[in-house]
């Protein structure tokens, strides 16, 4: 039987099936009626396992009905049994789309040193140690965050989006802008990947084919990688 994933982010909302590790049929949901969306995908099926990832305000007791649908509801925070070892100091305050990817990465990189950035709203930089431990990581701002910070706390500041090209030195306000956020944003990716050689780069999230293009160094982008996370997570649960 199979598994259904829920990814809620903090813009849209990711729902997919999943056969043991392999996630199959993803579909995309930008609103926040999340029920009645994730109602209308099911349709009356059932499922062995469902997982709910969620960055929003939300609380496991918001997707009680989720429970009439299959044999086990998995709601993932900290208190969650994960295949993977968690050493954040402060887990009731780490996010569960962390989580998830972290689960991800050991998966795909057993056995080996990883650094995982999303590029999302906000643009967080994990590292998986190669004994399968989540150590931590940073937040920083994301692409359009910053964009959107520029233009909200000046006066005179214009909003734009990424561009698809940049330079060294703007010409221009606008040029300034679009090169001093996607640069800093770089350079800013860069020194990290200068500071830990060896380890295997993992981009994901909305903003990271864009990245991935602009850098030079050898990395491995993959779209879905919170969901192939919780793909896991619901493997893990219906077989303990």
């Amino acid at each position: 039987m199979e598994n259904l994933l829920i990814d809620i982010g903090n813009t849209s909302v990711k729902i997919a099936l999943s056969k043991g590790t392999e996630v199959l049929e993803v579909n995309k949901y930008r609103g926040n009626d999340i029920l009645k969306f994730v109602e209308n995908f099911i349709n009356g099926r059932s499922f062995d396992v469902i997982v709910v990832s969620s960055v929003r305000d939300t609380k496991k007791e918001d997707f009680n009905q989720l429970s009439s649908w299959c044999k086990k509801f998995v709601y993932l925070d900290n208190q969650t049994k994960i295949p993977i070892i968690n050493k954040y100091s402060t887990p009731s305050t780490l996010g569960s789309d962390r989580i998830a990817a972290a689960v991800a990465a050991v998966d795909l990189f057993p056995s080996q040193n990883c650094i995982i950035f999303d590029f999302g709203t906000a643009i967080t930089i994990d590292f998986i140690s190669d004994k399968g431990e989540f150590r931590g990581g940073n937040i920083s701002v994301g692409l359009r965050t910053r964009f959107k910070s520029l233009n909200h706390f000046t006066q005179k500041l214009p909003l734009l989006e990424n561009p698809q090209n940049i330079s060294d030195i703007g010409g221009s306000t606008a040029e300034a802008i679009e090169n001093g956020v996607v640069l800093g944003a770089i350079f800013e990716v860069e020194g990290y990947i200068k500071k830990y050689p060896g380890y295997n780069y993992i981009f994901t999230g909305g903003d990271a084919i864009y990245f991935a293009e602009k850098l030079k160094s050898s990395i491995f982008v993959v779209y879905n990688l919170v969901l192939m996370g919780l793909a896991r997570i619901a493997d893990y649960h219906a077989e303990n």
